[in-house]
């Protein structure tokens, strides 16, 4: 049998048409799969399709399965690098984020779709549906995030302009386009949004940044400072104290609320906080959070029936708070 124009691509090729064309509900017979080939310009003879199917087995990590049924033999590929349900479950999780902006999320999931076959890929389609209304809008944050993590990796400092949306929903550089010059130390995600948080040399403290107001970022070729304060640092604890990213006085705080309520509290601390029981079908936590507006909003957020208790200066704030809403809605 003469060889076709492309016999030297012919694995490569015989690996894509397994790939794309059969899964555990769709497969190829021999002389389907030499028809296939045979469209690719490649010639094959059935021993060497055996030869082939050895080698994607035991080289290529490829499970090739062999089923008969009936007085056919069909040949799929069983498990893959990612299943099915795994790949549905990707795409969900990138449909859902706010961080990934629309443009990227279809690009991410067109590329999702080569970890199944074509007929698996078509079911993926049925279910995908980005909703562009709460993506992020930042097309270089991608960009941005690599840029922060080479400078993690080389121990370097950065600088980079930081913004704030205007009413033509425009990203507009803070301090008249000064670059703000820190040390990156890590990477949080937070309510679906990315943060740098960084040590100010300047300002002598840790701040943080969100990372997709962050623009035209550079690796300086200064050494990174304010590794002390980082040295001990929990990062996972201080995430959740300083939840939301809202800059406030860290402190203990004690809320009380009823039980029925006391899933938001887990949800917000983790399951690691500690509960204990006060009157009437309530309970109190007493937690360490940075207190701010945006901390008291969350607390009155939650109720009239949800309180802090302690301490005396904090409630003190969140009863003035409530005041100065309550007088500037009255005037």
């Amino acid at each position: 049998m003469p060889k076709g124009s492309n016999q030297k691509l012919k694995l490569s090729y015989l690996c894509k048409i397994m790939q794309e064309k059969t899964d555990d509900e769709h497969s190829l017979t021999l002389q389907q799969i030499m028809h296939e080939l045979e469209e690719l310009g490649i010639t094959a003879e059935r021993k060497s399709l055996y030869d082939d199917f050895s080698v994607m087995n035991d080289k290529l990590g490829i499970e090739v399965i062999k089923e008969q049924i009936g007085r056919e033999t069909y040949y799929h590929v069983g498990g893959r690098e990612f299943e099915l349900a795994e790949v549905k479950l990707l795409i969900e999780a990138i449909q859902s984020s706010k961080f990934i902006t629309k443009n990227k999320s279809t690009q991410l999931i067109r590329k999702m779709k080569n970890f199944v076959s074509e007929y698996q890929a078509k079911q993926l389609q049925r279910q995908v549906y980005v909703n562009d209304r709460i993506k992020n809008m930042n097309e270089s944050i991608y960009y941005t995030v690599d840029g922060i993590h080479t400078a993690i990796e080389q121990n370097k400092q950065i600088k980079f302009q930081y913004c704030v949306w205007n009413t033509n929903k425009e990203l507009v550089p803070k301090k008249d386009g000064a670059f703000y010059k820190v040390s990156p130390w890590f990477l949080a995600m937070e309510d679906e949004n990315y943060y740098l948080v960084a040590y100010d040399s300047e300002a002598g403290k840790i701040k943080h940044y969100r990372v997709d107001k962050m623009l035209k970022i550079s690796i300086t070729d200064n050494l990174r400072e304010g590794k002390e304060l980082f040295k001990n640092l929990d990062m996972g604890e201080y995430v959740v104290e300083n939840f939301s990213m809202f800059h406030g006085e860290k402190r203990r705080v004690h809320i009380e609320f009823p039980d029925d309520k006391v899933s938001i509290f887990i949800d917000r601390f983790g399951k690691d906080v500690t509960i204990r029981p006060a009157e009437n079908g309530r309970s109190f936590v007493a937690v360490d959070v940075a207190v701010s507006q945006q901390f008291f909003g969350w607390v009155f957020g939650l109720g009239a029936d949800v309180k802090i208790t302690s301490p005396e200066d904090v409630v003190s704030d969140f009863k003035k708070q409530l005041e100065e809403h309550l007088a500037e809605l009255m005037s």
